[in-house]
């Protein structure tokens, strides 16, 4: 039987059908999922909001303009600050930075989980064992006594000490999930066939072992992110962080630094706490999306048309 011989251009395209075949039916099933399109909804109108935010505030939010604890109106949709700054346009205002944290650090900690756990995996031996005792190291570790030391004993307590400190104790959980995947990829036919071939161990990994795994990245970094979140939230609302930044967490800290309940402003803490729960929110349902569709299990049950 005669075999036939497929063009250089050809082949390309023949390897290249497949995995836009899968790619499609990536977006098709996200496209399908109701936790995908409620994430990316609630994800898409936070991006709207940071990249319009000098268009929708309706006042710079470090203006001292107004008189204190002024009550929700149409002139102050939130009402105004102990200091008489506009509550909502610093909503607003905030949602830059506590977007850019939770991408920035997510991004961060999802590359470093990749070149542990997959190297750890890929490589084996020596290197497995030692990448391996580093991420158990950081597993164990109490995440919130940790991140408060670090940010305690920073010099600066910028942005960028926030999102070190995240990735810094964020990282571990994906790298061992990572690990646990790429085990049971190393000994596949085509990795066989790559090893055969010659190639080197970096092209190996870059172009043979992660494009098999870019579910589960993408799972790791939305996790990554919603951690991120949470936990910048936090160090800046127990005033870990540069209390001048203009964000969710430092809202927070000030609105509980004057009083704001006592004040009579319960609206200072609701607003910039349900955007947090909101955020987090967006990235946990497009994470649920993609645990359904890589697991046939936890895909809701159809019902029978009767």
């Amino acid at each position: 039987m005669a075999v036939p011989i497929i063009a250089g251009q050809d082949v390309i395209e023949a390897l290249a059908e497949p995995r836009a075949g899968v790619l499609r039916s990536l977006v098709s099933n996200l496209a399908s999922n109701r936790k995908a399109l409620a994430g990316a909804a609630l994800l898409g109108v936070f991006t709207l909001i940071a990249v319009f935010a000098p268009l929708i505030a309706p006042y710079d939010p470090h203006a001292l303009l107004f008189d204190p604890i002024l009550r929700p109106s149409l002139q102050h949709l939130l009402g105004t600050t102990q200091n008489g700054q506009d509550i909502f346009s610093q909503l607003v205002w905030s949602t830059r930075e506590s977007l850019a944290l939770a991408v920035i650090a997510g991004v961060i900690a999802t590359t470093v989980s990749v070149l542990v756990g997959v190297t750890a995996a890929y490589l084996g031996g020596f290197w497995d064992h030692v990448l391996n005792l580093f991420t158990d190291v950081f597993l164990v570790i109490p995440t919130l006594p940790l991140m408060i030391v670090i940010a305690a004993y920073a010099s600066n307590r910028g942005v960028a000490v926030l999102i070190a400190v995240i990735v810094v104790t964020g990282w571990s959980y994906g790298a061992r999930q990572l690990r646990s995947q790429a085990l049971a990829l190393r000994n596949r036919e085509f990795l066989e066939a790559a090893r055969v071939r010659g190639e080197r161990s970096l092209y190996i990994i870059a172009f043979e072992v992660l494009p098999n795994m870019t579910s589960l990245i993408v799972a790791i970094f939305l996790g990554a992110a919603v951690y991120a979140v949470l936990a910048a939230a936090v160090l800046q609302f127990i005033g870990l962080g540069d209390s001048s930044d203009l964000s969710w967490g430092t809202m927070l800290y000030w609105a509980e630094h004057n009083g704001a309940l006592l004040a009579g402003s319960p609206q200072w803490i609701l607003a910039p706490g349900l955007c947090i729960a909101l955020l987090g929110g967006a990235f946990a349902l497009i994470n649920y999306a993609f645990d359904e569709i890589g697991n046939p299990a936890l895909r809701p049950m159809k019902k029978k048309a009767r």
